[in-house]
């Protein structure tokens, strides 16, 4: 009932804006100080024209009394001070002095100037302004009580100014009553008239804001798209183009504030061309090119072009985008991850059966055996047994999502020997010489990390690096240090050449691969395996003695010091059997490891 009581009082733009929220409120303010504002001014107006006409009739001597003069300065000097010292009335709240000020001081003013002039001035039709005022900035109520009040000195100056029953006063009763029915019907319909625009500002105001914020989320939307998307008029003039166009076609260098043109470099020549057949055609197309970059590797793209229409009609605008093959072919082999998982969990269940066979059969061959290159021989069938159960071991464990393995089930390994036979091991089947240096300095450390597949992961590591080093010496550096006092710090750095963005993003995706002989499951195995034991793998672009190289570096928990030691000697070729030397350099620019 509260809120019934007080719309009665609300004004006719208040009413239409009633159920909206704080921005709705808002909106309500601006209209209404808008409105306000304007009609005070035609109050200031008409003041300034009336105190002119009584300034003419004074000196001319044809109006009223002298202090019809002093009433329009006052009048004049009402409506500013209303304009300029007071703020509008609060919506929705009861009439207050201030209607009093604004209203009744037009109505008897020029109720005045009327009932006193003594020319053929006529002033009713001034009395338009309060009625519309009231009708528009108020409610329904105050409107009709206006124009009540308005008929209601209409007819007593009638009353007052002719006989009761002459002529003259039956036609001057009937032109009030006609100007009064006016005012009535002024009232209402300027009551009704406001009510229907400020719904229909509210409605266009909160389109408005929608359309607003649906073009901001279709920005976000855009910008966050890895598919570039380029708006380029019929002259070949890129409007606009979101990030990843920006580095397909001119990376980093990309100009923000510039506009460019597709036939600008050669090339782009292929994509000026199919945004002009285009337009020509008045139909999408799409291809496949190439954009060879000088300063960087090539790119292959699908391009596709759509024309944007209104009703049906082209606006002259092309939408061009782009994608990167290799993404596209990414996506279709990590979708075919999955059925290649459960295929290689399939087959890795068929191969348990016969390899369990082969076990047996060898052990039991090995109690028959008493020659000693047989008994060789026995043993080298038994390792490769166990490492290709180990293998399909490792096959079904990636098919499955593995839990972190932090309970200890690991025994603890010394980091830094560890990493020494790997690297050695490495050295004897890689042309690497003088070009590894290996610098251990976490001696301390032990990790709770499978040796095996801490060896798959350093191996696949130094491979890859080994791909893009340039072959200088200490081109490639591996690096153990100790990562804060729960965890230890394996990094493996090369001197290759900046990744580029679309690379870095899918860097450790299965199938992902820069170079097209590669099975792009490197990096991948090396992420599975190190997420296994609660490890992590990262990349990042960093300076080493002066120069820029790419490093790979796993951040690995540490664990208690393991009973077992690493083992020290290494199998050459030709059957010796050597250690190797245990002195490691502490510096960066010390000779790279080899055997001592």
């Amino acid at each position: 009932m509260a809120r019934e009581d007080s719309s009665q009082f609300a004004p006719s733009w208040f009413v239409a804006f009633e159920t909206g929220n704080n921005q709705g409120r808002e909106q309500r303010l601006r209209a209404f100080v808008r409105l306000w504002v304007a009609f005070m001014r035609a109050r200031v107006f008409i003041a300034l024209v009336l105190l002119a006409l009584q300034i003419f009739m004074v000196v001319t001597g044809t109006g009223g009394p002298d202090w019809l003069l002093l009433l329009a300065a006052v009048h004049l000097t009402a409506t500013l001070v209303v304009l300029y010292a007071w703020r509008p009335v609060e919506q929705g709240t009861p009439i207050q002095l201030q209607w009093v000020l604004t209203i009744g001081v037009d109505a008897v003013v020029f109720a005045l100037l009327q009932f006193f002039q003594t020319g053929s001035i006529n002033y009713t039709p001034l009395f338009a302004l309060p009625v519309l005022l009231a009708s528009i900035l108020g409610p329904l109520l105050l409107a009709l009580a206006t124009a009540a009040c308005v008929t209601l000195f209409l007819l007593t100056e009638v009353f007052l100014s002719a006989p009761l029953f002459s002529d003259l006063a039956t036609a001057q009763f009937l032109q009030a009553g006609l100007a009064s029915t006016g005012f009535f019907l002024v009232a209402v319909l300027a009551n009704q008239l406001a009510i229907r625009l400020a719904k229909e500002e509210a409605m266009a105001s909160s389109s408005q804001a929608a359309a607003r914020t649906q073009a901001q989320v279709n920005e976000l939307v855009i910008e966050s798209l890895s598919v570039g998307v380029l708006v380029v008029d019929p002259h070949g003039v890129v409007r606009n183009a979101n990030p990843a166009a920006q580095i397909m076609l001119m990376g980093e260098a990309y100009p923000q504030a510039a506009k460019l043109l597709l036939s600008a470099r050669p090339s782009w020549s292929h994509l000026s061309d199919l945004v002009s057949e285009t337009f020509v055609l008045g139909q999408a197309l799409e291809t496949e090119t190439t954009i060879d970059n000088e300063d960087r590797p090539s790119q292959r793209l699908h391009a596709r072009t759509r024309l944007t229409s209104r009703g049906g009609r082209s606006t002259g605008l092309c939408v061009l985008f782009l994608e990167d093959l290799r993404e596209v072919e990414a996506r279709v082999r990590t979708e075919k991850l999955a059925s290649m998982g459960r295929m290689s969990a399939a087959v890795a269940h068929e191969i348990r059966n016969p390899l369990s066979a082969i076990t047996q059969a060898n052990a039991l061959l090995d109690e028959e055996v008493k020659d000693a290159s047989q008994k060789r021989l026995i043993h080298m069938i038994e390792q490769n047994a166990q490492r290709l159960s180990r293998i399909v071991d490792d096959i079904l464990n990636v098919a499955r999502a593995q839990p972190v393995r932090g309970d200890g089930s690991t025994p603890s390994m010394a980091l830094d020997p560890l990493v020494r036979q790997i690297t050695m091991d490495w050295l004897r089947q890689n042309p690497a010489k003088g070009v590894l240096g290996v610098h251990l300095h976490a001696p301390q450390a032990h990790v709770e990390f499978d040796p095996e597949h801490l060896r798959r992961v350093l191996v696949n590591l130094l491979d890859n690096a080994l791909r893009h080093a340039s072959g200088k010496p200490s081109s490639i550096r591996v690096v153990t240090q100790p990562n804060g006092s729960e965890h230890s710090r394996l990094s493996i750095w090369s001197d290759g050449q900046p990744l580029e963005a679309s690379v870095m993003r899918h860097l450790f995706e299965p199938f992902f691969s820069s170079e097209s002989r590669s099975s792009g499951l490197g990096l991948y195995i090396c992420r599975e395996l190190c997420e296994r034991y609660g490890a992590q793998i990262a990349y990042q672009r960093v300076r080493l003695d002066q120069l820029e190289g790419n490093e790979f570096f796993v951040s690995m928990p540490n664990g208690h010091a393991g009973p077992q030691p690493v083992q020290q000697n290494l199998a050459y070729p030709g059957g010796e059997s050597r250690p190797f030397s245990t002195r490691f350099s502490p510096t960066l620019g010390d000779p790279p490891l080899a055997p001592s």
